[in-house]
């Protein structure tokens, strides 16, 4: 199984300029800072961050129980009828009547940030099936962290993918160990470690066909090479310009 696209997706061809992504036109879910810990990440004004697809990035403090009771600000519903709502009892999430004072105004949301997406190829950062960085990986993570330095970070976002050869729990482990080594060096850079949050996604989203190509085996170099794309590693940054 190998790494690589363009996003930080893979096959490195154009990617350390940072490119901006406007953020999708979604409603805020804004959570009431009641606890310190948060079932979901949460940038500097305790909103859920959110891929581009509108889902919500769970935290390692993520339980059923916290997701229901951590409150969304201006809202009757727990975060988790927003996030997870196929988990939460039915009757959780249901609207109930409540009367608004006729004096009441809506409160008017601050800007929101940009976010920034870059995808390398996962060959260009570590050696086939390693998780340590190559000196080619640490200079490339080094113009990327000074780039996104250049923003007032909310949280930066780093997922490990890999191809479908090999077995579902090694490809796991190791997108998870790339995560992992791309957020230790950028905390190496400077980088808030308390702003950055791994993944490890395994095989389980590829972006290539690669069908018909003969054995499913890494020593089948047409197939290794039309799944480089689904070797990556993607770093969502989300901040605002200094």
């Amino acid at each position: 199984m190998k790494q690589g696209y363009k996003k930080l997706v893979v096959a490195f061809a154009a990617v350390i300029g940072l490119v901006p992504v406007a953020m999708a036109q979604q409603q805020e879910i804004k959570i009431v800072p009641t606890t310190k810990v948060a079932p979901y990440a949460i940038d500097a004004r305790n909103t859920v961050v959110r891929s581009g697809a509108g889902l919500c990035w769970r935290t390692g403090y993520w339980t059923k129980e916290l997701a229901s009771t951590t409150m969304v600000e201006g809202s009757e519903f727990p975060v988790g009828c927003f996030c997870d709502k196929d988990l939460m009892p039915k009757e959780l999430c249901e609207p109930k009547k409540v009367e608004v004072a006729p004096e009441a105004k809506p409160v008017v949301p601050g800007p929101k940030p940009a976010a920034e997406k870059v995808t390398i190829a996962a060959d260009a950062l570590f050696d086939y099936d390693k998780a340590v960085l190559r000196d080619e990986g640490k200079a490339t993570l080094t113009e990327f962290a000074a780039k996104a330095k250049a923003l007032s970070i909310e949280v930066i976002i780093a997922v490990g993918h890999t191809d479908r050869l090999g077995g579902d729990k090694y490809n796991q482990a190791l997108s998870e160990r790339r995560a992992a080594a791309v957020k230790e060096f950028l905390v190496s850079q400077q980088i808030d470690p308390n702003r950055v949050y791994t993944e490890g996604k395994g095989k389980t989203q590829p972006v290539t066909q690669c069908k018909n190509l003969g054995a499913e085996s890494g020593k089948n170099k047409k197939l290794v090479e039309c799944l480089q794309p689904d070797r990556r590693v993607e770093i969502e940054v989300i901040g605002t310009k200094q």
